[in-house]
């Protein structure tokens, strides 16, 4: 007799943070695919950091980098990439003539906007393929989940 662990003869579950990441795999390619038919093929995944999470009237960049949990250095290259594409412009500050705001040029807008609609028809399938009431229990439990895991540990 040994005292090594039995290996079970069931298949392993996935983890769930493997779904997760090939469900988000999935549906960022098809938000590209679709974004390039729609003509906005020079868009890459790495731009999310900025389309995400500014804001309408634009911000600052350290605003965006403490938004996307990336350094100020990175979120700036994603800048000026978006800047030399014509998706985004700095203009200065009202409030701080010496900096500047970063906001959305008219087909940064643009740009975000099929974004979103994209994903709500992605949404809009995935609940044809697993019924809304499926999917809607899943949308509800992840935001739930993303809540509890942003909250600070309680003591104990």
């Amino acid at each position: 007799m040994t005292d090594e662990p039995r290996m079970s003869d069931e298949p392993r579950r996935p983890p769930l943070p493997w779904l997760l990441a090939e469900l988000k795999e999935a549906t960022l390619a098809e938000l590209h695919a679709r974004l390039a038919e729609q003509g906005f093929r020079e868009i890459r995944e790495g731009h999310g950091c900025v389309f995400r999470f500014i804001d309408a009237e634009g911000c600052r960049l350290t605003d965006l980098a403490e938004r996307a949990g990336y350094t100020k250095q990175a979120v700036g290259e994603v800048v000026v990439d978006l800047e030399g594409l014509g998706y985004v412009e700095r203009v200065a500050d009202p409030l701080d003539k010496r900096a500047k705001i970063i906001r959305l040029t008219a087909r940064g807008r643009q740009a975000q906007q099929v974004a979103r609609r994209t994903f709500d028809d992605i949404e809009r399938e995935l609940a044809e393929r697993v019924g809304e009431e499926r999917l809607a229990t899943v949308r509800e439990v992840l935001e739930e989940l993303v809540v509890l895991e942003a909250a600070p540990a309680l003591p104990a």
